[in-house]
């Protein structure tokens, strides 16, 4: 008796992240003191915005102008500016 299986491809699958949830892992591993201000903006700047909804771009946009004035260290108003800016995003 023969058996026959289903050809499984060797080549790995592509996973295209969207942007959104670029952002919302940025976002998280700072909210968790894994970047710093320099390297979440600078992420964020990668990712780019362009096809975001309307509300999460602005909200992003916020969230780099206030980093850009940032010190470095700097959390405060910020952690919560990145609270709602992962809220808006995720919820699109």
């Amino acid at each position: 008796m023969m058996y026959w299986s289903q050809r499984m491809s060797t080549s790995p699958e592509i996973h295209l992240a969207r942007a959104e949830d670029e952002i919302v892992t940025v976002l998280s591993q700072w909210l968790a003191y894994h970047l710093s201000n320099g390297e979440l903006r600078q992420r964020l700047l990668d990712i780019g915005t362009a096809d975001l909804a309307e509300d999460p771009r602005d909200a992003v946009a916020e969230l780099l102008d206030e980093l850009e004035e940032a010190a470095p260290g700097e959390r405060g108003d910020l952690e919560m500016l990145a609270r709602e800016t992962l809220e808006v995003v995720a919820l699109g």
